[in-house]
């Protein structure tokens, strides 16, 4: 997507703290942070959001909450929160997937 700040820093156009990146898949801090650590997990595929998730998109959600599992292995966290929010009535901002991990402290 044109617009799309995620695709920007997927494409390298704007910058990010990024913590992990694979082929399919990049991590950053979030800029707006609702917790001691709180990451965004987006797919470099875009998908508008939930909604729009299709078939052949099951492997690459999996994928997301693989690479969480990793982050908060790698950030010593514990418990944490793992947050997907829908359409602009649940909370979505960006209109890309992406999964928030939040340390236990959150504020949601």
């Amino acid at each position: 997507m044109e617009d799309c700040i995620f695709c920007k820093i997927i494409n390298g156009e704007i910058p990010a703290s990024k913590v992990f990146e694979n082929e399919r898949l990049v991590a950053f801090n979030d800029i707006n942070p609702k917790a001691r650590v709180h990451i965004l997990i987006v797919p470099k595929k875009h998908i508008e959001s939930v909604k729009h998730l299709e078939e052949i998109d099951k492997e690459l959600v999996g994928e997301m909450f693989l690479a969480a599992q990793k982050i908060a292995k790698d950030n010593n966290l514990e418990g944490y929160k793992l947050v997907v929010n829908v359409g602009r009535e649940g909370g979505q901002l960006v209109d890309h997937l992406h999964l928030h991990l939040l340390s236990a402290d959150a504020i949601i």
